[in-house]
């Protein structure tokens, strides 16, 4: 038992895309139904949520279920202003950050783009053995290949134990690899300062929201837009390997 030692209590950020199964990958974490869950080709959850519940050795474990940010038809606006809500959540770091995937559907551009774009904010395998598309095995190599096959609609409880248990085993690799420190970059340590200067005599008061969504949208889109200039360069360098490889079958066809 933790006896209610706060340091090995746990922060778990869910993202994916719309329909993927976040929350019910979250409500299967937390083992009640407390974030709203069904089948659907769009997203159940609009903003940013957090639901805790009580591990069996008695660690609190906290679960933050995003909506869509992996969707192109999300403004860097409102992208930005999520992302620190979701930090204003997390308010003592975030101990990992699980990516939900859906077997059913590949792993889009948009997926990679937004995820390339969050890592940088942040600072932060069946399908995946064979035909494993090249965007999502270079995502999966920098989160150290930590990947499980999650059912959340099986009724089966000694399966949904089992997955649980495996899950939350990856969590603490995650954990024991950052030497238990929960991730606090500039963003986490802005909210905290705020709390500071704005709390009068000590006590606690909201994080200055409006000026962290300003900071993160203002690097959202540098990010987006290092990222297109990323993009333009490398297709310019594949047409031009391209346009080389012609000239070449060209000269040898004259010989």
């Amino acid at each position: 038992m933790c006896n209610g030692d706060s340091s090995s209590d746990r922060t778990i950020v869910l993202l994916g895309k719309m329909g993927n199964g976040k929350s019910a990958t979250a409500n299967s974490l937390l083992g009640h139904d407390l974030f709203e869950s069904k089948p659907s080709l769009g997203g159940v959850t609009s903003a940013c949520m957090l639901q805790t519940t009580v591990l069996d050795d008695g660690r609190i474990l906290n679960v933050i279920d995003t909506p869509g940010l992996f969707d192109s038809s999300v403004e860097s606006s409102t992208m930005a202003k999520e992302i620190a809500h979701c930090i204003n959540l997390a308010k003592d770091g975030i101990h990992s950050v699980l990516l939900i995937l859906s077997l059913r559907s590949r792993f889009s551009e948009e997926e990679a783009s937004a995820l390339n774009a969050l890592r940088k904010k942040l600072t932060l395998d069946d399908f995946l053995a064979n035909n494993c598309p090249h965007q999502l095995k270079n995502t999966l190599e920098k989160c150290g290949n930590r990947t499980i096959v999650f059912d959340n609609w099986t009724e089966d409880e000694g399966k949904i134990s089992r997955q649980r248990e495996e899950l939350l085993s990856l969590v603490e690799t995650v954990v024991e690899e950052n030497e238990g420190n929960p991730y606090t970059g500039e963003l986490f340590q802005q909210i905290k300062k705020d709390q500071i200067d704005e709390a009068p005599e000590g006590k606690s008061t909201d994080v200055n929201v409006a000026g962290l969504v300003e900071m993160i949208e203002s690097r959202l889109k540098e990010s987006i837009s290092n990222l297109e200039k990323t993009l333009a360069e490398e297709r310019a360098a594949r047409a031009e390997a391209h346009m080389k490889s012609l000239a070449d079958m060209q000269r040898r066809s004259v010989r």
